[in-house]
């Protein structure tokens, strides 16, 4: 236990009143600080922040296996402690948090501050505040007789995509012994989630044909190819709005389509030649993205026919870049009934952003949720913070799993 030291210089207290007690630390949030300060943003490397995981299990006779990426830059981290390593729950977090650049903090985002209840931090909600718990949790699971083993899942690379998590994944899908279910510990209330949207992330490349923009009849204008794409995949999400699956328990409550970037031309006097857009979709379980893809490329191919007679160098082309599955375990399974007995909670929830739920479920069968301390409504955000309430709820969660792995 370690307590902040008090504001003010050295030891001076007030004349004339009692001081206020320092308030203490617990052992989640001093880890907590410790892993704030690895800058695992996406785009650097997280080693330094997994050895020092590794270390800590190692002091612990926990062996870690690591998953590289192909730089040797960045890991996953493995691991597995309690009776054999068949069954058992899987606890599941990614190591790297999103960039700060750009935005207004007013506290340090890699060096944790504490202002009342709340730690201030990049990744204190998302979500190193449940690796923190895990890992805290972990002495006192070591000096129990557990009948079940726990299984730890750190990974890279979630924020880009789910990407980092596949290496580990390939691993797991051929090991002999695996977990019997998956707690992921994304922010959520403490709430239990059971579903999330799948995600296909798409690049638009369109090609047209350059000309002086005054005499722009000889050429043909990417960005209008561009515009014409874009139209029509507006008109795919308004179709799908109108007439497709709905699913109230997500706040929005159908499939969407969203063009996030576009870049184009290069001077204003030319027709542009080429246009580059970037777009996704977030599909519900229900709705197949395959399907959802197959529509966009017949409106390609419609739009590059009205042009190619005159200009057989038109053309649209679409690459997949990245892809995870949606979640969608049964409100029924018995996994979910334990983990809302574990939180302490009545009704389970949906969550509107994805994670490496689906990916778990969809490539290695394991029954899945998802349920960690704080609040995405702090995520991705400037003075991102989670509550010291969030966390101790959070430590009494996995105290409570502790007692049901012993039983």
């Amino acid at each position: 236990m370690r307590p902040f030291p008090p504001p003010g210089s050295g030891s001076t207290r007030p004349v004339g009143r009692t001081a206020l007690a320092c308030p203490v630390v617990t052992e989640t949030e001093h880890i907590l600080g410790k892993l704030v300060a690895f800058p695992t943003v996406s785009r650097d490397s997280n080693l330094e922040m997994i050895r020092y995981i590794e270390s800590y299990l190692a002091k612990m006779d926990i062996e870690s296996v690591l998953t590289f990426n192909e730089e040797q830059t960045k890991a996953n981290l493995y691991a597995v402690f309690g009776p054999g390593s068949t069954g058992g729950v899987m606890l599941s977090g990614h190591t790297d948090v999103v960039p700060t650049d750009g935005q207004d903090w007013t506290v340090d985002p890699f060096r944790m501050t504490r202002k009342g209840d709340r730690l201030y931090g990049r990744g204190t909600t998302d979500m190193k505040g449940f690796i923190a718990s895990v890992l805290a949790m972990i002495p006192g699971a070591r000096a129990r007789h557990l009948k079940h083993p726990v299984h730890l899942a750190f990974s890279y690379d979630e924020e880009i995509g789910c990407v980092g998590v596949r290496r580990m994944i390939d691993m797991l899908e051929t090991a002999p012994q695996q977990p019997g279910f998956c707690i992921i510990g994304e922010p959520t209330s403490l709430e239990v989630a059971i579903a999330h949207k799948g995600k296909t992330a798409v690049v638009c490349r369109c090609r047209g044909v350059e000309a002086h923009s005054a005499m722009s009849a000889n050429g043909l204008n990417a960005i209008y190819l561009a515009t014409e794409m874009i139209q029509g995949i507006r008109a795919i999400q308004s179709e799908i709005r109108a007439n497709r699956a709905r699913d109230g328990m997500y706040s929005v409550p159908y499939t969407t389509l969203h063009v996030g970037t576009i870049e184009g031309g290069t001077a204003l006097n030319i027709i542009p030649r080429r246009c580059e857009f970037r777009f996704e979709i977030r599909n519900l379980a229900s709705d197949d993205p395959v399907e959802i893809m197959d529509r966009i490329e017949n409106l390609a191919n419609e739009i590059t026919a009205r042009y190619s007679a005159r200009f057989p160098q038109a053309g649209i082309e679409l690459e997949i870049f990245n892809t995870y599955p949606s979640l969608d375990t049964a409100a029924e399974e018995e996994e979910v009934a334990f983990v809302r007995g574990l939180a302490q909670t009545d009704h389970p929830v949906k969550l509107d952003f994805g994670t490496e739920g689906g990916l778990f479920r969809t490539r290695l069968g394991l029954p899945t949720v998802v349920c960690g301390p704080g609040s995405m409504e702090q995520g991705h955000k400037p003075d991102e913070f989670v509550s010291r309430a969030q966390l101790a709820r959070c430590d009494a969660f996995l105290g409570r799993l502790l007692d049901r792995l012993c039983e």
